[in-house]
C-alpha cells in the first residue's frame, strides 16, 4: 500500500458576470500528492453536468481544465463524472466535436459503446474518464465499469437500490483501488464544504 495525501483542493468559481452561469454544479477539483514514482503528482476533476446542458457544460469544462493547469502547473489530470455523455442528452456527433475530443492529447477511457446504467432498458456512456498526461497515460492498464449487479449477484430493483448508474474505474498499473480512494477523499471535502455529491 501506498499514502494519499490532499496537496490542494477549489472550488471553480463559475461566476464571470460577462457571460451566464454555465455550471449547475461547479466543479470541486482536488490535487494529490502520491507516493509513486512514476505519478507522484495527480489533479481529479470530478463533474456531474445538467443533463440538458451536457454538450455545454463539457465544453466549458475545457476551460475549467486549462485554468487548472495554469494555477497548478500539473501534468497528469483526470476528468470524469456523470458527464450525461450519450444517448438523448449528448449525440456521438456532438462528443466528437467537443474540444476534449478533438484535442490529442486527452484520452476517453470510457467508450461511446460502453453502458454505464444499471436498468437493462437502456445502454448509455453517461459516465466517463477522460485522462490528460504522458505520465498517466503510461500507467492505465484497463479502465471500465464496475458492474455491481453482476459481482454482488443482485436484482435489477436491488441494485437500482444502490445507484442508477454503474461506477467508473480504471487500473492503474496494479494500482486499482487508487480511484476509489481519491473519490471518496473528494466526496468527503465536498460534503465538508457543504457541496452535493458530484459523482
Amino acid at each position: 500500500s501506498f499514502m494519499v495525501t490532499v496537496r490542494d483542493q477549489y472550488k471553480y468559481e463559475d461566476n464571470d458576470t460577462s457571460a451566464p452561469d454555465v455550471f449547475a454544479r461547479e466543479p470541486y477539483i482536488v490535487r494529490f500528492a502520491l507516493e509513486l514514482t512514476a505519478l507522484p503528482d495527480l489533479v481529479i476533476i470530478p463533474q456531474h453536468t445538467e443533463p440538458e446542458k451536457a454538450g455545454t457544460e463539457l465544453e466549458a469544462l475545457y476551460d475549467v481544465f486549462t485554468e487548472v493547469r495554469r494555477r497548478w502547473r500539473c501534468k497528469n489530470v483526470v476528468l470524469m463524472g456523470d458527464f450525461n455523455a450519450g444517448c438523448k442528452y449528448l449525440s456521438k456527433k456532438k462528443t466528437k466535436s467537443l474540444r476534449l475530443s478533438k484535442d490529442p492529447d486527452f484520452q476517453w477511457l470510457i467508450s461511446d459503446g460502453t453502458d454505464t446504467t444499471v436498468k437493462e432498458s437502456t445502454s448509455c456512456a453517461y459516465d466517463r474518464i477522460v485522462i490528460y498526461g504522458e505520465e498517466l497515460r503510461n500507467l492505465v492498464k484497463s479502465a471500465g465499469i464496475y458492474n455491481f449487479t453482476k459481482e454482488l449477484r443482485l436484482s435489477e430493483a436491488g441494485a437500482l437500490k444502490v445507484s442508477d448508474h454503474y461506477p467508473v474505474e480504471m487500473d492503474l498499473g496494479g494500482c486499482r483501488t487508487l480511484l476509489p480512494s481519491l473519490i471518496l477523499i473528494i466526496l468527503s471535502l465536498s460534503s465538508s464544504c457543504g457541496i452535493r455529491s458530484l459523482l
